[in-house]
């Protein structure tokens, strides 16, 4: 093919791929517009996943998982546009009084001429993604601005040979790759090859296709005969295991097999870590960092016992994952998936489950044994159950971790790995059933359960000499073992998986658990403590007169009433859980400063533990945020609420501190990521199987193979504009109206006169700057006008994806949106001033008509492209509240007026949220969408995001 594309509407057929989308969308002639109306009517699945370009709905995402502040980096204030603006009015959609928006229902579709639009944004797609993956080893390998210091060793971590690529998966591409006897590889013969193309350009639909092609002789006839796939990842095995006098199937792939996948990866080659290292902040090296898990003191002190038995190896630390799932809604159905990981991909890869660097790797049994009537030996079998199977599953790891294998990365180079079990990652159930403690009991140290809510008895872990010892005492008899296990705190447990997995402490293994230990578990305690304390009706009064923001969720009906909270919820609600308890009356008029100190204490915990790199220093903060929870916890005794702490997950915050060290940073094991995974590997494998057969069948199901793609590492922010302005053209009348740009033309004509004098080093003030503004007389009577300011990701080459919004602020009036009327909204924003940084609210945002510049401006001034109107709030104080940790703002006044301005919109820095202060009881006449204008006195609320959190600390 020439690389060439025809319009079918108008004929025109000397476009590029790409031309062709932008010919079809800019075109006038009626032919092309009618073709590109159509195309923006429909909604096609496969059309989703390619993100169309002239679908140009731009869907708010929030950033509280998001990819870029995870890594506390500043927003980037340059400015770039973006297609339009027709998503003005979608964002009201956010803010609903609705529980939830009706999703979009997916329409056929079988036009040929819009599925060749889709082959063109699918592949200027592909070549993004290649182009973002250019050269981002920089961040994967850390930055220059820390001192970096190796093992002693260098041999640990070194390559045996720089062989060739030409094996794994670059072997697998390249026997699918054409050659000098076909040219039309993989597709056996250049009929095959015409007929696909038809299919695909000019045929009905992909399972109309697939019908035709079902009956029997039609693939003969048509030369359909190519049966050759890429290899996906590797087969799953199936064997029986015998329990209690039954047997259950356990489906499971070879983890030596899995691991290699991983490992040999050419997408994840250059991002490899192979031997550990100590990172600090400073050259006296007494700030030390921990982010990926090469940077922990498990791997340095493992490599150290390797190298005691065998130097000069590559640790493989193996990461598993283990979580029971429902894959229906009803019938009560569910699986138990069991997922692999590897110590040596960057989290990075590892929090976008979509980058591949997780791998299936079982599926567990999930029966009850319901034919035991003994609850206890129930119990035991199925623990028993367990650890046969996970033992079957890990076998290959005792041999393979204590004499290592040669294995070959993505890049060619051969090392003598090392495999070794890291740690487990699981709720409070999976960390009991792996580690065989009972129900109540810490599965890492050996707390008295009376204990567990104390923060000052000392913490020592489980001895896992100790354990083993035990383990042994089976050979002298079922009296004498259950016995011996009891001594050391753990239920007799014949043979567990990790008994002979060389270098494993599985008591050190058990990692903290951020969704189940925190979210769903001391926030879901938190948020009942307060609900007892402060009132259910008062809480709610006050969540729904919160102002809008794009971090934050409002809850038009109050979060006292919510059933089965998730941990997004709870994760949304912690935005602003401090912020309304301010001033709330206690019972028996106590004194709130206790229960404020307290619920900070927690939320600080909370958001610091998230932290992506900590260091010593903010591992230091970590533990003084406990300390302010437990010094301030018995508010709640007083209240009548609570009569002691002792909670399992309340004491495992308790041992964060040392994971962090050993194993880094939270988000190398997240169970967020498994919760993503149980929706592709678990319920939708399940939907594609019979039922009957469920995992037999699921195991085997290839339809989907893995096709791996360059991970996309991105980090920074940048600010994004429209191309074209929400509105051409507003009368200045209409700004002060509308907008509430009371000042408008006076900020405007000071502006303009600051402005027009240059690079002059004296700046006009006061009476001079108002004698030269009135003389200014503007040339027009109306501007274009935007409606908002977005921040999207930029990867490390500074590739932007406008699909991702990271933070936005509107400006945008009142208008009737069919029968609902979407009210004024006006975000609040923090803006550069010099060094410092200021509050102010966004009334309007605008820029010149080009013909007006040359009227108002000396030729040699640089006037930014976008301007905003905003009106002001008063300095930071010099410190937050004592009890809340909040800043508290007052508008800043002039005359009895706002102080308004102009600002260049690319000053902006990002949105910030302000609560209002609400005093003893929130006033019945302010709502959601006036509160910023009814209110004088507010909060500067820190938790919207991490990247506040970090900044107002």
């Amino acid at each position: 093919m020439d690389g060439h594309r025809t319009c079918s509407a108008c004929g025109r057929d000397d476009l590029t791929v790409t031309g062709l989308s932008q010919h079809i969308a800019k075109s006038r002639d009626p032919r092309c517009h009618a073709l590109y109306s159509q195309s923006r009517s429909r909604t096609n699945n496969e059309v989703n996943e390619a993100k169309l370009a002239f679908d140009d709905a731009d869907f708010i995402e929030g950033d509280y998982n998001g990819n870029e502040d995870k890594l506390g980096r500043r927003p980037a204030a340059s400015e770039h546009t973006a297609d339009s603006d027709e998503d003005d009015f979608d964002d009201h959609l956010l803010f609903e009084p609705e529980w939830e928006a009706a999703p979009l229902q997916p329409q056929a579709d079988e036009d040929s001429d819009l599925d060749l639009l889709d082959d063109a944004f699918v592949d200027d797609e592909l070549e993004d993604q290649q182009n973002t993956c250019q050269d981002i080893e920089t961040h994967a390998r850390g930055h220059s601005g820390f001192v970096r210091v190796p093992y002693p060793d260098p041999r640990a971590g070194r390559s045996m040979s720089h062989g060739s690529v030409d094996h794994g998966a670059n072997a697998a591409y390249g026997a699918h790759l054409a050659n000098d006897e076909n040219s039309y590889h993989p597709f056996n013969s250049q009929i095959e090859w015409e007929v696909a193309r038809w299919a695909k350009l000019r045929g009905a639909t992909s399972t109309a296709f697939l019908d035709l092609l079902s009956i029997d002789g039609v693939s003969e006839c048509l030369g359909f005969l190519s049966t050759t796939n890429p290899t996906g990842r590797p087969k799953f095995k199936w064997e029986q295991v015998f329990i209690a006098g039954e047997s259950f199937d356990v489906y499971y792939r070879d983890i030596i097999e899995c691991m290699e996948s991983l490992y040999g990866d050419p997408n994840f080659a250059r991002y490899l870590m192979f031997a550990p290292e100590r990172h600090y902040t400073d050259e006296d090296q007494t700030v030390r960092l921990f982010h990926d898990m090469h940077t922990g003191k498990w791997w340095w002190n493992t490599q150290k016992k390797l190298d005691q038995h065998r130097a000069g190896g590559t640790i493989i630390p193996i990461i598993i994952s283990t979580d029971k799932t429902q894959v229906t809604m009803f019938r009560n159905k569910s699986a138990y998936p069991m997922y692999l990981m590897i110590g040596n991909i960057p989290k990075e890869i590892h929090r976008k489950p979509s980058q591949g660097g997780h791998i299936l790797l079982a599926y567990l049994p999930t029966t009850q044994l319901k034919h035991i009537t003994n609850k206890a030996s129930r119990r035991w079998s199925i623990a028993n159950l367990y650890h046969t199977c996970m033992s079957r599953v890990l076998a290959p790891l005792q041999h393979a971790g204590l004499e290592g294998i040669n294995m070959r990365s993505g890049d060619g180079a051969l090392r003598h790995c090392h495999p070794l079990f890291a740690s487990f990652v699981g709720d409070y159930p999976k960390q009991l059933l792996a580690t065989g403690i009972k129900f109540g009991d810490c599965p890492k140290c050996d707390v008295e359960k009376n204990d567990t809510e104390s923060n000052t008895v000392p913490l020592h872990l489980r001895k896992i000499g100790e354990v083993l010892d035990a383990l042994t005492a089976l050979d002298q008899g079922n009296l004498a073992f259950v016995r011996a296990c009891a001594a050391v705190g753990i239920k007799p447990l014949i043979h567990p998986f990790w008994e002979g997995l060389p270098f494993t402490n599985i008591f050190q293994g058990i990692t903290p658990d951020v969704l189940h230990q925190l979210y769903q578990g001391l926030v879901k305690h938190l948020l009942a403590w307060l609900e007892a304390a402060c009132g259910a009706t008062e809480i709610d009064a006050r969540c729904r007169r919160l102002p809008p923001n794009h971090h934050i969720r409002l809850f038009a009906k109050g979060i006292t009433t919510l059933s089965c909270i998730s941990g997004t919820e709870h994760a949304q609600i912690c935005c602003f859980l401090l912020s309304i308890i301010i001033d709330i009356r206690l019972p028996n008029n106590l004194n709130a400063g206790h229960l404020l100190r307290a619920v900070r204490g927690l939320l600080d915990f909370l958001y610091l533990v998230q932290y992506p790199c900590h260091s010593t220093e903010t591992l230091q903060l970590l533990d003084e945020a406990l300390d302010l929870f437990h010094e301030n916890k018995l508010i709640f005794v007083e209240l009548g609420i609570q009569n002691n702490f002792n909670l399992p997950k309340l004491h495992a915050a308790r041992h964060y501190h040392l994971m962090i060290m050993l194993f880094c940073s939270t988000d190398n094991y997240n169970t967020e990521y498994t919760e993503r995974l149980h929706i592709d590997l678990a319920k939708d494998a399940y939907r594609a199987t019979n039922h009957k057969d469920n995992w037999q069948l699921a195991g085997g199901h290839q339809a989907d193979p893995y096709h791996s793609r360059p991970p996309d590492m991105t980090f920074g922010r940048e600010q994004v504009m429209t191309k074209h302005p929400s509105t051409k053209s507003v009368s200045l009348e209409k700004l002060a109206m509308d907008y509430s740009a009371t000042h408008f033309c006076d900020a405007l004509a000071h502006f303009i006169a600051q402005q027009s004098r240059g690079n002059d080093p004296v700046p006009l003030n006061g009476h001079a700057l108002d004698v030269l503004a009135h003389n200014i007389h503007f040339p027009f009577h109306r501007l274009p006008v935007f409606h908002k300011v977005k921040w999207c990701s930029v990867d490390a080459c500074g590739h932007g994806d406008t699909h991702v919004t990271l933070d936005s602020v509107h400006a945008k009036p009142q208008c009737n949106l069919g029968a609902c009327l979407v009210a004024r909204q006006s975000d609040t924003a923090l803006v550069r001033v010099g060094m410092n940084l200021k509050d102010l609210r966004v009334r309007v945002m605008f820029t010149f008509a080009p013909k007006s510049i040359p009227l108002l401006f000396p030729p040699m001034v640089h006037l930014p492209t976008h301007l905003a109107y905003v009106k002001w709030f008063t300095p930071f104080p010099p410190a937050p509240d004592r009890n809340s940790g909040l800043y508290k703002l007052l508008r800043s006044l002039r005359g009895g007026d706002t102080v308004a301005s102009i600002v260049p919109v690319a000053d902006i820095e990002r949105s910030v949220h302000l609560i209002p202060r609400f005093c003893v009881i929130a006033p019945q006449e302010w709502t959601s969408d006036t509160v910023l204008e009814d209110c004088d006195t507010f909060w500067l609320n820190s938790y919207i995001d991490r990247y506040t959190f970090s900044m107002f600390r």
